[in-house]
């Protein structure tokens, strides 16, 4: 994994957001590690710097404990479908390029656990028996993302939703669309 490193010259330390614009060791703004507003302003798609950084005032304190929390449903399985590839693909985003032989390792070892851990235990049933047939490939970075591209494509194509182009995944997951 990349690590954090300081802001280059030419570029800005805090995104329009008001936060610390995060940066890899070879100066470019991580796209997981900011938001979007405060990646696009680091890469040159929004030109215009923040006023100054923001700072939140603590709301006055509710006076019924339940009353501090939204009052959220637990994720449907739609929800939860949408966080775990978008969460999975982001992880194949940052994977290393060529990871050492115990990063393979770790790597189809939480792809397991992940499935044995999964909410849903049918959705979970079916990404074990995908695995089952079709062994994660943990030996690049490019071949992790479009394994899990693929195993995406196998669910959406069972749901009825559109394949999306595996030869895209970089585009969609890491290095965003120009």
């Amino acid at each position: 994994m990349t690590k954090e490193a300081s802001a280059p010259q030419d570029k800005p330390v805090f995104g329009a957001s008001g936060r610390k614009i995060i940066y890899d060791k070879d100066g470019k703004p991580c796209r997981s590690c900011n938001t979007l507003l405060d990646f696009q302003m680091a890469t040159g798609g929004m030109n215009k710097a923040p006023q100054k950084a923001k700072t939140e005032v603590a709301a006055p304190a509710a006076s019924k404990e339940t009353d501090v929390y939204a009052k959220v449903d637990p994720p449907d399985v739609e929800k939860l479908g949408r966080s775990s590839w978008t969460l999975l693909h982001s992880i194949a985003a940052t994977y290393p390029e060529n990871p050492s032989n115990k990063q393979q390792a770790d790597m189809k070892q939480f792809l397991k656990l992940f499935g044995n851990f999964y909410p849903c235990w049918f959705c979970a049933e079916d990404f074990e028996k995908y695995m089952a047939k079709n062994e994660p490939t943990t030996d690049t970075q490019d071949h992790l993302g479009k394994w899990l591209c693929e195993a995406h494509n196998d669910v959406n194509k069972k749901l009825g939703k559109p394949e999306f182009d595996c030869n895209l995944w970089k585009k969609r997951w890491k290095d965003g669309w120009e």
